[in-house]
């Protein structure tokens, strides 16, 4: 990994109406809209639909790192983050955000384990860390057979 600090960025680029186009480096571009509760079409991604899907990836590629260098044996693992969009003190803002992850771990492995690891990952994920709302973290643990 390279030292700290790292530097990101995106090109959102727009009409006065229709899509936006979201551009990075060499990645493909994506169209965003507004949520469908905000008058948006409801088949491209959201801003809000953008920043669960960062939350989401950055636990699932947090616990990846974090089960490999304590050798835990999975096989799968989904993640659903799912926030609230609220008015507090006139500012439309995210209250509070749950996370739901599925685990499979081996045969053998401990469930205590994987669910340390996973509340670790939690700790860890830098999207998380940077949310100024509740965050939450619920654990399914499954031992396959």
């Amino acid at each position: 990994m390279e030292a700290m600090p790292h530097l990101y960025s995106a090109f959102a680029t727009g009409q006065p109406e229709g899509s936006l186009t979201l551009t990075s480096k060499q990645m493909p571009a994506i169209d965003v809209s507004p949520p469908e509760q905000f008058g948006g079409p409801n088949n491209e991604w959201s801003p809000e639909e953008l920043l669960m899907a960062s939350l989401s990836s950055c636990l699932v590629l947090s616990f990846r790192a974090i089960a490999n260098m304590s050798k835990l044996e999975w096989s799968s693992i989904d993640c659903e983050s799912s926030g609230t969009l609220d008015k507090v003190d006139r500012k439309t803002k995210f209250t509070s955000v749950t996370s739901v992850v599925k685990l499979l771990v081996a045969s053998g492995e401990s469930v205590e384990k994987a669910t340390r690891l996973l509340q670790k990952a939690e700790q860890s994920c830098f999207i998380s860390n940077s949310l100024a709302c509740d965050t939450h973290l619920e654990c399914n643990v499954i031992i396959a057979e």
